[in-house]
């Protein structure tokens, strides 16, 4: 079995498939945006991080800033750990300039589908909000089609959220634990099942409210970490850097019968990777994205994209250049879970290094279960109703003790294959309605230029306009 979704998982994401669909849908957006997410990241950072809600916005459960974290806290995870260690392990150091360009792209891919996420929301029979490709796609292309786009993503991404959104997660957390504290796994997946049992029975109110003070301390707590060691190591960035841009376009520094090849491969792992880490593309964000109180789309759309730019052009690339910076990454790819903590070793005095990565990492992928717990549930709903929220939660909680407990091959290369079928309906849906995307955008960024319009003003220049959020439905299940 394992062998069998390995083989499925190297064809969806290889250089044939959800790579190339994931780069152009990327660039096509960005193109269609005016690269909106260089020219308004500023504007963008401040009412993310600064501003951190629309004040009187109608509808959400959570605020801005909350519905950040819950899809940071869903993305932050191994990948900008481990992922980023095994990109340049077997890439080469080139891999991590790939990783910047799948996150910049990804920026507008990740816009776009919170926009849709937080347009084409609805409520459900509880009266909580329920949004993402789910939705966005049987809503916003009203035929056949769109019904089966919707119904793929659901199905993929309610089975992805055990996968990568679950015992993966428990299972790095577990070892990682065992390894440095010698506490035994079964004690790990014991705690971690209560923890994320009390949290989830408060639903997305709950998450936010636990993200929204954890997430923030945790990167600042890695990212900080990272900083140090490059600062003792200032001297060896500007080497690093010209290794980076050098080796992405050579691929010398990677395993290949010849230069070609080798070149294929670090894109290859720099894409893969990156995609892997800041999910821009896939939709989930958008589920947590349609949760926000907002007065319009495009802000929380806005809003979300820094999700990607927190993700990669920051944690990723503290992580990769520590790696760089230090040499490690020489090591080779049989040492790429340890290296990022090798790399910190390395840098730091005593054995602060080790200590730093294996807490970021608890924190990260801990962080990452709450978050997929709640894109898992509300693809549920979208299934067959509220009545399946709970019990999926219980499950949920049971299946990360699991996790911490059980060998994970086979479910690292199922939680692959998921993770592309999810990305697939939802990259076609956004190549569809590209148009309306860009043709709102540019209508709202032209009234609002800097995001600093309240409701009043949204309301009076959005007046006659069918551009923003859209009426809610009730499912009434």
């Amino acid at each position: 079995m394992a062998e069998c979704f390995g083989s499925a998982g190297g064809i969806i994401w290889g250089p044939f498939v959800l790579i190339p669909l994931l780069l152009v849908t990327g660039l096509y957006l960005s193109l269609r945006l005016g690269f909106l997410q260089l020219f308004k990241l500023g504007p963008a950072l401040r009412l993310a991080l600064f501003q951190r809600k629309d004040e009187d916005a109608p509808g959400g459960d959570v605020s801005q800033f909350q519905a950040l974290t819950t899809a940071l806290a869903a993305t932050v995870g191994t990948g900008n750990i481990v992922g980023v260690a095994t990109a340049i392990s077997i890439g080469g150091p080139g891999a991590l300039f790939w990783m910047w360009v799948t996150g910049i792209l990804g920026m507008a891919s990740k816009y776009s589908e919170a926009f849709l996420g937080v347009r084409y929301r609805t409520t459900d029979a509880k009266g909580e909000i329920s949004g993402g490709p789910q939705y966005y796609l049987k809503r916003g292309i009203p035929n056949g089609f769109g019904k089966f786009l919707a119904l793929f993503f659901a199905i993929a991404a309610a089975l992805a959220s055990f996968g990568i959104g679950n015992m993966t997660q428990g299972n790095s957390i577990a070892g990682n634990v065992v390894e440095s504290f010698n506490i035994p796994t079964w004690v790990t997946g014991l705690v971690l099942a209560v923890m994320t049992m009390v949290v989830l029975v408060g639903g997305i109110k709950s998450i936010g409210k636990v993200t929204a003070g954890f997430v923030p301390v945790m990167i600042v707590f890695y990212v900080l970490g990272a900083v140090w060691i490059l600062i003792a190591n200032v001297g060896q960035i500007p080497a690093a850097l010209a290794l980076i841009f050098a080796d992405a376009f050579s691929g010398t520094a990677a395993v290949g019968g010849f230069a070609g090849s080798a070149l294929i491969l670090v894109i290859q792992m720099g894409v893969a990777r990156g995609i892997f880490s800041n999910e821009s593309g896939m939709g989930s964000a958008a589920i947590a994205a349609a949760s926000a109180q907002t007065t319009h789309p495009v802000r929380q759309g806005l809003v979300s994209m820094t999700q990607t730019f927190i993700d990669t052009i920051i944690v990723v690339t503290c992580t990769g250049l520590v790696i760089v910076t230090t040499g490690v990454w020489e090591q080779g790819e049989e040492f790429a879970a340890t290296m990022t903590g090798e790399a910190f070793t390395h840098g730091l005095p005593g054995s602060w290094g080790h200590l730093i990565v294996t807490v970021g990492l608890v924190m990260f992928a801990y962080s990452t279960i709450l978050g997929w717990a709640y894109y898992g549930e509300r693809c549920v709903e979208s299934l067959i109703g509220r009545v399946g929220v709970m019990p999926y939660r219980v499950i949920f909680s049971i299946v990360v003790f699991i996790g911490c407990t059980i060998p994970l091959a086979a479910v690292w290369n199922f939680a692959d294959v998921m993770n592309g079928l999810m990305a697939i309906p939802n990259l076609i849906g956004l190549l569809i309605m590209s148009g309306l995307i860009a043709r709102e955008t540019k209508h709202y960024l032209k009234n609002d230029p800097k995001l600093v319009a309240g409701k009043s003003e949204v309301d009076l220049f959005m007046r006659g306009r069918d551009g923003g959020i859209d009426t809610y439905e009730v499912t009434g299940r």
